[in-house]
């Protein structure tokens, strides 16, 4: 088959190289030129994990998915790719993968608040101190890898240290000239075309790639369509100091609503959609440098100043199933009959503004005869929220009457320093966080006009301690404990017609976990983590409990435990030379995850009603990722794939029968197949391949929380890579 290899020594830079390997001999040639201290810190600057290839010491659990993995499988979205990682569940929302929405070991997955996205190591989410909802992510076709920590070792990149950090890689600019050109195509009228290009001349190299694509979502009356383009520069500076500069735009335009169907809409076309006026832009600017500086030979200075701009305009008909289809405000609508002549039309106009400097220290250095590395730096960042609402009189308005004006500020302070002891087969890895956090908002339509501005501010210690035993050869015990912290909205810690300041508490939690890790042998590796996460006071919002309206309330508290599995094995010997077969698998078993302190339903008309000892919401019990890769001595590669989620209640009384309105009731569990083939030509240096996700085109219910949304139809697609 067609294979790219990569290799590295110490004190060199690195070679790769495309492979075609056949029955016959194939040989190939490197020429690996000596690198500076410079080159090789560039390297991992942009790593959340300091040696993805070799987790032997790393005192927690952790996965990579790396571009092999990706490309095998031929992942159509973000979300198909985190379920192949234990622990994470993640759902589908638009069917098209532009809202991912995860949660880590049981926390709710919705517009993935409680979960710690970065990009090459610099924070991704728009506000992730003041509103860490995540109504963008970048298409998965911009990265080459993702690395997943859930150990203590996440305090190292706050400040959501609840549930895991999720860390994109994007691919490093070539040693050499180098292109691509993927084109694609399937049902649903979806079109994918991507092109990049790097090369190098001197010290410097530089990426760039573009893509646009197309169609459309799991209903009706819904299309997308994005443009994502990316560059990447990086000089170096000297032979101890290093630049790399990052630029990118993505723009999106897509027909979709806010809204799932009631249970009677439900019942009569499961894919329907009648908010067909409903439409969603954004525009988003995107920027940052990294400076790597190596001070001595064992002290290294990695700087990340970062900036981003996103404008999101949300024009609707309807905020959820239980009113439609605008609100009591909206006199000339009088029902579902007139939605689409005289209802009007909400504009949730959002423009956020982000920054942040983030200096980071690796210091390693001999310690009473053993080997020692310090981890240290701060990360100054701010926010702006300008957030507007504008109702229109008629389906098609793009202006009205201003209802909301608000600005929302947030500035932060943090800072960190972790020391990792390594002694014989041990590795013990202590470490302290600091959060400070102050919050500003300021409702201009306030006191007649004249504006209200509260403030607020916070500060946290998170401690966190990682242990690592290595048994014998590649197998490895670990454990951990660490403080969970999530910092409440500014929406939620300042009221909106007071400006006074909301008793609403951060999220923090003891996070605790202990496994094992081993590579028993070159083809099978397993890893195997029990863990435990107790809240003290988890928030959580009514409309996602099942409730109308966006109030947060303290849950009070709340416990997760479970056990997450990982495994792959090869299987080179039955079967003849030139072919082989992978099997990999990831499992989480989630039996707790409840509220176990003092707590009252956040639904409306049920607020008096205990539900300590109920399930949490969209908890499943089980979540399951199965797949098998068969190489054929030709190149063909086929690709096969279970995903299995288990049963999961939608709202805080644990409803089983599904509510008129769509919002409360048993989602199912369901089991859904993928499969994809791969064919290199050679003589093009191309690759041919087709997917199918959801074989079986089987109907699942992926949500409730806004009424009842429906999984990805089958999708069929077929394309080309070209490598030059």
């Amino acid at each position: 088959g067609r294979y790219e290899v990569s290799v590295s020594a110490p004190g060199f830079g690195r070679g790769k190289a495309a492979a075609v390997l056949t029955a016959g001999e194939a040989s190939l040639h490197f020429e690996l030129a000596p690198a500076t201290l410079a080159q090789e810190i560039q390297v991992t600057a942009s790593q959340v994990l300091a040696r993805p290839e070799d987790l032997s010491q790393f005192p927690g659990s952790a996965a990579v998915l790396s571009a092999a993995t990706l490309a095998q499988s031929r992942v159509f979205t973000t979300e198909e790719a985190l379920r192949k990682v234990s622990g994470v569940h993640a759902r589908s929302e638009d069917g098209f993968g532009l809202r991912p929405n995860v949660g880590i070991r049981g926390l709710n997955p919705t517009r993935s608040t409680r979960v710690l996205l970065l990009e090459d190591g610099i924070p991704l989410s728009y506000a992730p101190y003041g509103d860490n909802a995540s109504y963008y992510h970048p298409p998965v076709d911009r990265f080459e890898g993702v690395e997943v920590v859930k150990g203590a070792s996440q305090i190292l990149y706050g400040p959501m240290t609840v549930g895991g950090v999720i860390n994109y890689l994007t691919p490093p600019p070539p040693e050499q000239t180098l292109g691509s050109l993927t084109l694609l195509g399937g049902n649903r009228n979806y079109g994918n075309a991507s092109a990049s290009l790097g090369t190098r001349w001197g010290t410097t190299s530089a990426l760039v790639s573009i893509m646009r694509k197309q169609g459309e979502g799991s209903r009706e009356n819904t299309r997308h369509g994005l443009v994502d383009f990316n560059s990447k520069v990086a000089t170096a500076v000297s032979s101890r100091q290093s630049l790399t500069f990052r630029f990118n735009y993505y723009r999106e335009d897509s027909n979709i609503t806010y809204s799932g169907l009631r249970q009677s809409e439900w019942d009569a076309n499961p894919r329907a959609n009648p908010f067909r006026n409903d439409f969603f832009y954004i525009h988003r600017y995107g920027g940052s440098v990294t400076h790597s500086w190596a001070v001595q030979e064992n002290l290294v200075l990695t700087t990340n100043a970062y900036a981003t701009s996103f404008s999101r305009d949300w024009w609707r008909q309807s905020s959820n199933s239980g009113q439609r289809p605008n609100d009591s405000a909206d006199p000339a609508c009088g029902g579902m009959a007139n939605l689409n002549t005289t209802c009007g039309n909400e504009g949730r106009l959002r423009l956020y503004h982000t920054w942040g400097l983030d200096p980071k220290f690796k210091w390693n250095y001999p310690l009473a005869g053993a080997r020692s590395e310090t981890a240290f730096g701060f990360r100054y960042h701010g926010e702006i929220q300008n957030r507007r609402q504008k109702n229109g009189p008629l389906p098609h308005s793009r202006d009205g009457v201003i209802v909301e004006d608000n600005d929302r500020l947030a500035t932060a302070f943090s800072g960190f320093l972790q020391n990792q002891f390594l002694v014989g087969r041990w590795s013990l890895t202590p470490g302290l966080r600091l959060e400070g956090v102050r919050y500003e908002r300021t409702n201009f339509l306030a006191n007649a006009g004249q504006g209200v501005t509260g403030e607020t501010s916070f500060t946290t210690w998170i401690p966190g301690l990682g242990a690592a035993y290595r048994v014998a050869g590649d197998v490895t015990l670990f454990a951990g404990i660490h403080r969970g912290f999530a910092p409440p909205r500014v929406e939620d810690a300042i009221d909106n017609n007071t400006g006074a300041s909301v008793d609403l508490d951060a999220e923090l939690s003891w996070n605790t976990e202990a496994g094992i890790r081993a590579s028993l042998h070159e083809n099978f590796r397993i890893e195997a983590t029990f863990f435990r996460m107790d809240f003290e006071n988890q928030i959580v919002p009514s409309s996602i409990a099942g409730g109308a309206g966006a109030t947060l309330t303290n849950a009070g508290e709340t416990l997760h435990q479970g056990v997450e599995l990982a495994g792959k094995v090869r299987i080179p010997r039955i079967l003849p030379p030139g072919h082989s077969l992978t099997l990999r698998s990831s499992y989480t078993a989630l039996p707790v995850a409840k509220y176990v302190g003092t707590r009252f339903s956040s639904i409306s008309g049920f607020t008096n009603v205990s539900v300590t000892g109920n399930r949490l919401p969209y908890a499943p019990r089980h979540l399951l990722t199965a797949d098998a890769t068969y190489i054929h001595s030709t190149g063909l590669q086929v690709f096969l794939e279970a995903v299995y989620t288990g049963s999961q209640f939608a709202d805080d009384l644990n409803t089983i029968a599904g509510t008129p309105d769509g919002q409360r009731g048993l989602i199912p569990g369901n089991a859904l197949w993928n499969v994809a083939l791969n064919y290199p030509l050679s003589a093009w240096n191309a690759t041919l391949f087709l997917t199918v996700k959801n074989l079986g085109d089987r109907l699942v219910i992926a949500d409730r929380t806004r009424g009842l949304l429906p999984g990805i139809p089958r999708l069929v697609q077929a394309g080309m890579h070209i490598a030059f």
